[in-house]
């Protein structure tokens, strides 16, 4: 079972600007407005195998997850991964100049490891709800990284 929204936004500001935003982690819960706190787990700069625990707000609830870089190539892209309640979910951000500016596109993906009969009815019920939260969670975190890139 995999489910993913791909996602992407116009910024009015170089891939090196907005690359410094997306790689802030302890900078995030300033940045974007669902996440309520960060703790690094990993010291040093952003890279491959950086690792933190972020809690952020979704429909209604606060969650904390770990999470890695588990990919990186400045400032082209990104891949920050998690595996929480029996899924594994990844996050990529690719950047790319345009016009004097970036699209920044956000793909997210979502996949049940070993699915149940029992998953499989729960997603069924509850996945276009949860991936309709996830998109609008994503698109205002794209608004909230242009406004912080294109005001640097």
């Amino acid at each position: 079972m995999d489910h993913s929204i791909s996602l992407t936004q116009h910024i009015n500001a170089s891939p090196d600007k907005v690359w410094s935003v997306i790689t802030d982690i302890p900078g995030s819960p300033a940045t974007l407005s669902g996440v309520e706190s960060v703790q690094l787990l990993t010291d040093g700069p952003y890279r491959e195998g950086t690792r933190w625990k972020e809690t952020r707000k979704m429909m209604g609830r606060s969650e904390t997850v770990e999470m890695w870089v588990a990919q990186t190539d400045p400032p082209r892209a990104t891949t920050v991964k998690a595996v929480q309640g029996g899924a594994d979910y990844s996050t990529r951000f690719s950047l790319a100049p345009d016009g004097g500016g970036t699209d920044l596109t956000v793909t997210f993906g979502a996949e049940v490891l070993k699915p149940t009969a029992a998953t499989r009815i729960m997603m069924a019920v509850f996945g276009k709800l949860g991936m309709a939260a996830t998109r609008k969670a994503l698109a205002k975190d794209l608004t909230e990284i242009a406004a912080k890139a294109e005001s640097l």
